[in-house]
């Protein structure tokens, strides 16, 4: 079965966890190393002839051009991580509509080509700010992946659907939400997604857990970031269990990916959604979809 394998395009100082450490108006002065770890990923990917999606932030596409020519070149999906890594639920409506749509602007004059998907810096569309789901259908999106079914301190729709589903909006086109992957652990959703999972977690069980999904019949859908499979990021200080969380086995990072990419079956995340036939609907009745559609 393939399952989706994605790559969330920013530089190590464009970390939401370093949003009250590091301003945006300094990014220009720091010393970038998505440029090197992106190219190291891309040459992964090649060696096992895996195809996979990378989200871009558009900061970074208008900088690098060529990291987005080099995926559409060798056959990866790319689509849009917003421009400015901009937390959703910190932004206004209108805000992250400009936001995502100037990120789409820049990819789309470098590829010359529609950008079909979305995904939110930190998965930071929560139940409190589905509407950003019509405005990304307003973009013309047609699919997003910034749903987690987890309860988190930052991020989560603890139950939404696990797998791929389709949002109604009124009057407007579905748009289908890949979520991010879990698995079933004592009736509780459990991350096996990738990224600080991937790297803390023990391997034996992110591996179980994604056979157990695909057992189902189910597709995962695996993420990482290019900082991560670098062990000399620079340090920053912010507390001992952040700090575990974000710097925790980096210099395991690249060996998991690729253990991951020998024992599955992985492409981009539009393939994995062109090979299934069937949606479920979300939410399943529609009161409290509807008393958000009537705040707008």
């Amino acid at each position: 079965m393939n399952n989706a394998i994605t790559v969330d395009v920013e530089d190590w100082f464009q970390v939401s966890l370093f949003r009250h450490h590091i301003n945006n108006s300094s990014w220009d002065k720091m010393e970038s190393t998505v440029t090197d770890n992106t190219v190291r990923i891309l040459n992964l990917f090649s060696r096992y002839n895996v195809k996979a999606t990378f989200f871009v932030l558009g900061w970074v596409a208008e900088r690098y051009p060529e990291l987005v020519v080099a995926m559409q070149e060798n056959g990866h999906e790319v689509a849009s991580h917003g421009y400015g890594h901009q937390m959703v639920f910190d932004q206004t409506p209108d805000q992250f509509q400009e936001d995502v749509g100037r990120s789409l602007e820049i990819l789309q004059a470098i590829t010359g080509e529609k950008v079909r998907g979305y995904r939110a810096p930190s998965y930071s569309i929560t139940r409190d700010t589905l509407w950003a789901l019509e405005k990304l259908v307003d973009l013309g999106i047609e699919y997003d992946s910034s749903i987690f079914p987890i309860r988190h301190d930052v991020y989560g729709v603890e139950d939404a659907p696990r797998f791929p589903f389709k949002i109604s909006i009124e009057n407007k086109q579905q748009i289908i939400e890949f979520p991010i992957s879990t698995t079933k652990i004592i009736g509780k959703n459990v991350p096996i997604a990738g990224g600080g999972y991937l790297r803390l977690w023990p391997y034996w069980f992110f591996k179980s857990g994604i056979k157990r999904v695909n057992k189902g019949g189910e597709p995962t859908i695996i993420y990482f970031h290019p900082w991560e499979i670098d062990p000399h990021l620079p340090r920053i200080n912010v507390g001992n269990m952040k700090h575990l969380r974000h710097y925790g086995n980096l210099s395991l990072m690249e060996e998991r990916i690729t253990y991951l990419l020998e024992q599955f079956k992985f492409t981009t995340v539009w393939n994995v959604l062109q090979e299934r036939n069937e949606f479920e609907e979300w939410p399943k009745t529609k009161p409290e979809w509807n008393s958000y559609a009537k705040m707008l």
